[in-house]
């Protein structure tokens, strides 16, 4: 299996994480109870806790945060895949392994990661 890490996916990793961050955001400010510090608090845990790793099929994105930490989705980094495209994004069926029924969107495409809701 053809593992890719490259510039263009990492870059794209990262778009993905700042889309995460901003749907965070919104969803956390809009509540309009509790305190507007505690919010920050909480959006920068969130942020500072995102992350991804690659590994051999699949690149993990991980959320850590007050010391727990869970897998928010996977990405198909292979042009080897039966059912999926290189860039697809699969839900987590655990910790180590996707959800394979479908795609949630595709990192290459232009609302490819936009259009999943990440709260």
């Amino acid at each position: 299996m053809r593992v890719i890490e490259n510039e263009v996916m990492s870059d794209k990793m990262d778009e993905m994480l700042d889309v995460m961050i901003e749907s965070y955001n919104s969803w956390s400010r809009a509540g309009k109870s509790g305190s507007d510090e505690i919010k920050k608090q909480m959006e920068k845990e969130f942020a500072d806790g995102l992350t991804y790793e690659y590994g051999s099929k699949y690149i993990k994105v991980i959320s850590g945060k007050r010391g727990s930490t869970s897998v928010c989705a996977f990405v198909v980094n292979t042009d080897r895949d039966k059912k999926f495209r290189f860039g697809d994004i699969l839900k987590p069926a655990g910790w180590a392994a996707p959800a394979r029924n479908f795609a949630r969107g595709n990192v290459f495409e232009e609302k490819g990661f936009r259009c999943v809701r990440w709260t």
